[in-house]
């Protein structure tokens, strides 16, 4: 069996841009893939197109030795561009292998731990008591962990962030949300990275002991030694990892205890191949994966198969919700998806992923989006 074609898609699903990858054999096998690096998804299409130029003709059930070649054939390695396209290439191989051998992925990565992956999901409302509604609703719906009010913690009109006067109004809410939903239910929040040393201490001291079970991204990843300050002003537990694009980026957090939370993308970290590495090395450090799922139904179904294949598992992210769907889906393209039952996703036992792609409903094109650029009052930018 030989690669014929390896097919970039930087397509918009739903209320947003996918860059899906399909990879083609000459047996009829196909398989799909997906990258996550949102807002530079054409950035990502360039990369694989590189790769594919080497890449048609080969095995590929030769997915381990085809990694290694993606990312050490080259002078400038690594990069969140470049694993954001070996990452979607990398899954694409494993679902062409499945097929081929008539074994959902899962059983290549070692076998299934769990019948069933547990997931976390979101609040979308605001600060306030329709926040702590939701989570109760989350709480009757099955869910047992969840993040409140995530993205917009703090954001005011006109793309205006003040953090400190964020993490003020956002401890307070929290305290009220946790005597509201009581001690059984795991709590936590998405910083997105938008806070100092300074700032994150302060939040975390701003609440009693107990009132949340992680923080998330709380500043940004670049240096390890700001995340051990940090760690040392507050005992909450962080989730971290969203971002990284390596094993490598992984180390000195889990080498040093700087998070609690493997917050593993598949779809950036390098696909399968790199995740399991980074997940064999999170279980020597008692770490749980907590993955990162903000995309499609591909990078979606990747996930709950590296769920399933892992024993050290805590909860996979999900946008679907008592009273939201999730707009990251859209039927009419993936005919076959995993659906959610009971605030967790079935395994799978079909070869490959278990997902369908139709391929000629990837008509609506790529939009240009960009993050919001923060500003504070001053006129000066902030982190999304």
């Amino acid at each position: 069996m030989k690669i014929t074609d390896v097919k970039p898609f930087p397509v918009r699903v739903g209320h947003r841009n996918q860059m899906l990858v399909k990879v083609e054999t000459d047996a009829g096998i196909h398989g799909w893939g997906e990258s996550g690096v949102s807002g530079r998804e054409l950035a990502v299409e360039g990369a694989v197109k590189h790769y594919a130029q080497f890449l048609i003709g080969r095995d590929p059930m030769r997915r381990g030795a085809l990694w290694q070649e993606m990312y050490r054939g080259q002078y400038f390695e690594g990069g969140r561009i470049l694993t954001g396209a070996i990452s979607a290439i990398d899954i694409a191989l494993h679902d062409v292998a499945g097929k081929a051998l008539g074994v959902p992925v899962y059983e290549l990565l070692g076998g299934k731990h769990r019948d069933y992956v547990p997931t976390f999901a979101t609040t979308s409302a605001p600060l306030g008591p329709q926040m702590i509604e939701q989570g109760k609703q989350l709480l009757e719906a099955g869910w047992t962990a969840f993040r409140m009010s995530s993205e917009s913690v703090g954001i005011e009109t006109d793309r205006l962030y003040e953090p400190r006067e964020s993490i003020a109004k956002t401890a307070g809410w929290f305290i009220k949300a946790r005597e509201a939903l009581g001690r059984t239910a795991v709590l936590g929040v998405d910083y997105h990275h938008r806070l100092s040393v300074a700032e994150a201490a302060s939040f975390c001291q701003m609440m009693p002991p107990g009132t949340l079970d992680f923080v998330e991204e709380p500043i940004r990843d670049e240096c390890p030694d700001a995340y051990e300050a940090l760690r040392k002003m507050t005992d909450i537990p962080f989730a971290i990892g969203e971002e990284f694009s390596s094993k490598w980026q992984f180390l000195p957090y889990i080498e040093r205890g700087l998070t609690n939370y493997a917050r593993l993308d598949v779809c950036n970290v390098g696909g399968f191949t790199e995740a399991m590495k980074v997940a064999g090395w999170a279980e020597a450090h008692y770490i749980d994966l907590m993955p990162h799922n903000p995309l499609g139904p591909v990078c979606t179904a990747a996930s709950v198969h590296l769920g399933a294949a892992v024993p050290n598992f805590a909860w996979l992210e999900t946008f679907k919700s008592p009273w939201a769907p999730d707009r990251h889906e859209d039927p009419r393209i993936f005919p076959k998806m995993l659906e959610l039952e009971d605030a967790r996703f079935p395994v799978p036992d079909e070869p490959g992923l278990g997902v369908e792609v139709n391929e000629a409903a990837l008509t609506e094109p790529f939009r240009f989006w960009e993050a919001p650029h923060l500003h504070r009052r001053d006129g000066s930018y902030t982190n999304w």
